[in-house]
């Protein structure tokens, strides 16, 4: 089969769906830098509608605010590529839909749009559960050029979300 997505990243969306299928729970995600990505890996593979609930891209600060519950605040005191955001993303993506766990990713991907505080290739990931569970990613891709910072950025989300699951 055909696949916009490397093996590896079919391997673990497959791991997901067939687990989450198994356990009856659904994921959501919140995704700025991937675009959408982390939803289009898990929905490559057939029976994902079991599972994906929604997928939420809130590219711009507005996106954020308004689909997710972002806080202005947050944005303005700690910039929309932070833990702060990613962490107020992942609440937000949970609250808004029927999924058991969710994840949310905050990057910067490149090529420009880094600075010395905030490196092309830093990406905040956020992966919530109902019953509480958080964690926090806070990655250096470095400037390994943009499709590899997305595809970098999915690998740890589904690894993340995998581990939910397991906790």
């Amino acid at each position: 089969m055909m696949s916009l997505f490397p093996d590896d990243i079919l391997s673990a969306a497959e791991t997901i769906i067939r687990d989450f299928t198994a356990a009856g729970l659904m994921v959501s995600t919140a995704e700025s830098c991937t675009g959408g990505l982390i939803a289009g890996a898990l929905t490559e593979i057939s029976g994902s509608s079991a599972v994906v609930d929604r997928s939420f891209v809130t590219y711009t600060n507005s996106a954020k605010i308004e689909l997710l519950g972002v806080q202005t605040e947050t944005l303005l005191r700690f910039g929309a590529v932070s833990e702060e955001t990613a962490r107020q993303m992942v609440h937000g993506a949970l609250f808004r839909s029927r999924a058991e766990i969710a994840i949310a990713v905050t990057g910067i991907a490149g090529p420009g749009g880094g600075s010395a505080e905030k490196p092309v290739g830093l990406v905040h990931l956020a992966a919530k559960s109902r019953g509480g569970t958080l964690i926090h990613r806070k990655m250096l891709y470095g400037d390994i050029g943009r499709s590899e910072v997305r595809l970098a950025t999915i690998r740890t989300a589904l690894e993340m979300v995998r581990s939910l699951l397991a906790a």
